[in-house]
């Protein structure tokens, strides 16, 4: 009886998507492994979404930064479950169209922004360990990052905007629809599970295509969450990898966080005339 109940337990989750590999707590990709949380050496291929950086001569996975235009218009958003009953009152959320970045904000982008001459070098220090080009940037202050966002002619998006960016029109719980919150579709509970253990940062920005918004905007749900201006203030939105309950990872989930955070990051926002 201990055979054959050993052998219909479910699989460990699929977490990793095509072109990266599993490790302790990342998705890595081919011929990199993983060093106290980064993914180290020389990678020999690139999922579809991503390109080959060269940095300080070794080949590195990162996405491309894409700005996706979103529609204006006007969503009613109200507690459809008994995860979200209590966190936030229903409201009715208009803004006018703008356009946002399809990742996070990456380190490989800050350093390109600093040789192009458009960022100030002193906004934001590296960190001691060279962090990886595709990552994005994390313990920042909101402060800085939008001063990042300026520099590219951008700015924070408010909370209408993000969560608008987010849930769409419809309504969405999540990014890709109302349903299938899985390992594969967010970079989420890499820490403490469910989808990986030990984590102490997040993946590759845009590691997720599954999770893609229709527009094809990545990452609203998990990896880090994003730094929003809103009334009272700062908020950060969308989870992260550390997150490990779905209610964390929903289109209006939103925490009040203190200051800069290894778990938070954030991605610009354009005006449109």
């Amino acid at each position: 009886m201990a055979w054959l109940l050993a052998d219909v337990r479910p699989p460990a989750p699929d977490r990793c998507p095509l072109g990266l590999l599993p490790t302790a707590s990342r998705c890595c990709p081919a011929g990199e492994r993983e060093d106290h949380g980064l993914c180290i050496g020389n990678a020999v291929g690139c999922p579809q979404n991503m390109s080959m950086k060269n940095v300080a001569g070794s080949e590195q996975c990162a996405a491309v930064a894409q700005r996706i235009n979103i529609a204006g218009g006007t969503i009613t958003l109200a507690p459809a479950d008994w995860e979200t009953e209590g966190l936030f009152a229903p409201r009715t959320i208009t803004v006018h169209a703008f356009t946002i970045d399809n990742i996070e904000y990456t380190w490989g982008r800050y350093s390109d922004c600093i040789a192009a001459h458009q960022c100030d070098p002193n906004i934001l220090a590296f960190p001691a360990a060279p962090p990886e080009a595709g990552t994005p940037i994390t313990n920042i202050a909101p402060q800085k990052a939008a001063a990042l966002c300026g520099a590219a002619g951008g700015r924070l998006p408010s909370g209408d905007e993000w969560i608008f960016a987010a849930a769409g029109t419809e309504g969405r719980r999540f990014p890709w629809g109302s349903t299938g919150l899985v390992c594969r579709r967010a970079a989420f509970g890499l820490a403490h599970g469910p989808c990986a253990h030990g984590a102490n940062s997040p993946e590759l920005a845009g590691s997720r295509p599954d999770g893609a918004t229709p527009e094809g905007t990545l990452d609203l749900a998990g990896n880090v969450a994003e730094w929003t201006v809103e009334p009272q203030g700062h908020l950060a939105r969308g989870g992260s990898f550390l997150s490990t309950v779905a209610g964390q990872l929903k289109t209006w989930a939103s925490e009040a966080a203190n200051g800069p955070s290894s778990h938070i990051g954030f991605r610009c926002v354009y005006d449109r005339n």
